[in-house]
């Protein structure tokens, strides 16, 4: 009966794959210090597309680095599906980044001599990847966001929508659990808004935690939910009944 319930209640609630608890930062200013996030509980679930949204200044971006591991925390801890990052030394800690996470930016990154392949398989090479699998994950990963057809292309052949897919492409390409986005729309026309956000649903719903930093409400419709910040505190959490 016991077991029943907890297997039940395993359904109902996805797994954590990231949680800050009681995680705040302060940076050194001067003779001062500025408070970039307030002390924060948050958890990041397996297979849900969490949107973060608020002013600039807000603590938004400060929140996502902590989530991603670029970023210590000041007080409190980050803890990576069960681990506390604090209990990590900086190899170990830079190997869970590698392995779990990976990180899509609003001005895509790309490397501008090499082409959607040669990008994509960067991580790959990183994480010293045997060459005979490198290209089958390309290949897949590419398929993933419709872009096998322009594997060849460079960043300067790609519309701002493709240059996005190919970044979202490389941020899954080594298998993480957790793909974190800082404003992946802001430099996007509204046809390629829509397609990178079909992509990071798409993900979401194969399995894995999305966590969007972004000012746009467009957005909105696509996630799961919803975290409100102000002058570096959480003022607010919704979750969506259901989506379109």
């Amino acid at each position: 009966m016991v077991k029943d319930q907890k297997n039940r209640a395993a359904l109902q609630d996805p797994p954590v794959v990231a949680a800050l608890e009681g995680a705040s930062k302060k940076f050194k200013s001067g003779g001062g210090e500025i408070v970039a996030l307030q002390p924060t509980d948050l958890d990041l679930r397996k297979g849900e597309l969490l949107l973060i949204v608020g002013p600039s200044g807000s603590g938004k971006t400060t929140l996502l680095s902590l989530l991603g591991c670029v970023l210590y925390p000041t007080e409190g801890c980050v803890c990576i599906k069960g681990t506390n990052t604090k209990d990590l030394n900086d190899r170990e800690l830079a190997g869970l980044r590698r392995r779990e996470i990976g990180f899509v930016f609003q001005n895509f990154n790309l490397i501008a001599p090499l082409n959607s392949e040669e990008n994509i398989m960067t991580p790959l090479l990183l994480n010293r990847v045997p060459r005979e699998t490198l290209r089958r994950k390309v290949e897949e990963a590419l398929r993933l966001v419709g872009l096998s057809h322009r594997k060849k292309s460079l960043p300067k052949q790609l519309s701002g929508g493709e240059q996005q897919r190919v970044a979202i492409a490389r941020a899954l390409v080594t298998g993480p659990s957790i793909i974190l986005c800082d404003e992946p729309t802001a430099a996007l026309d509204a046809k390629s808004i829509t397609s990178v956000l079909q992509e990071l649903r798409k993900l979401a719903d194969s399995g894995k935690a999305v966590a969007v930093v972004t000012h746009d409400p467009r957005l909105e419709s696509y996630a799961d939910r919803i975290v409100y910040l102000e002058d570096g505190r959480v003022i607010k959490q919704t979750e969506r009944e259901s989506r379109p």
